[in-house]
């Protein structure tokens, strides 16, 4: 009973974080988020994002214990296998120790790229997961939404497509 009375808020708050699904786009002047996202590959390797220039990049926060995280996870492989002529690279987040996040991966096997996240969410100021960054080919935030997405459908193959488009305008 005691148990049952601490672990119930918790599973109260993994549910309401879980849900609620936002989407703004940004027009913006460049944001300086990939310049201050610290990631390491699930090696614990550090991910230098600068590589990814000049490439649509779709980073999308999870956690091992967000069900609508990995029922989404499925769509978010297809959309990588439709879109892999298109240069878009696909980055999965989590901000879990790496042993949790290999651990899910031994079991779960996607063809997408996992990285941990060594900073709190909260300064990239996601409130909830999963949440989507899509990073234009210019490296602007051009597409931000929490709430889980089937990303293999045509309407949001081509939302990524024309995301990764968005340019500055010249001065």
């Amino acid at each position: 009973m005691h148990l049952t009375k601490l672990l119930l808020p918790l599973v109260v708050l993994a549910i309401i974080s879980c849900t609620g699904a936002t989407t703004e786009t940004s027009d913006s002047e460049p944001d300086n988020i990939l310049e201050g996202m610290k990631l390491k590959t699930i090696e614990g390797d550090k991910i230098d994002l600068s590589q990814y220039k000049s490439k649509t990049l779709v980073i999308n926060f999870w956690a091992t214990w967000c069900v609508p995280c990995i029922k989404e996870m499925p769509s978010l492989e297809k959309a990588k296998k439709a879109l892999k002529e298109d240069d878009v690279i696909f980055l999965m987040v989590s901000n879990e120790p790496l042993g949790q996040i290999r651990k899910f991966l031994k079991t779960h096997d996607y063809a997408l790229t996992f990285a941990k996240l060594d900073m709190p969410l909260e300064q990239l100021d996601i409130k909830g997961l999963p949440t989507t960054f899509i990073i234009s080919k210019d490296g602007q935030l051009s597409f931000s939404e929490t709430g889980a997405r089937e990303w293999d459908t045509k309407e949001n193959l081509q939302l990524i497509i024309s995301s990764g488009q968005t340019e500055r305008s010249p001065i």
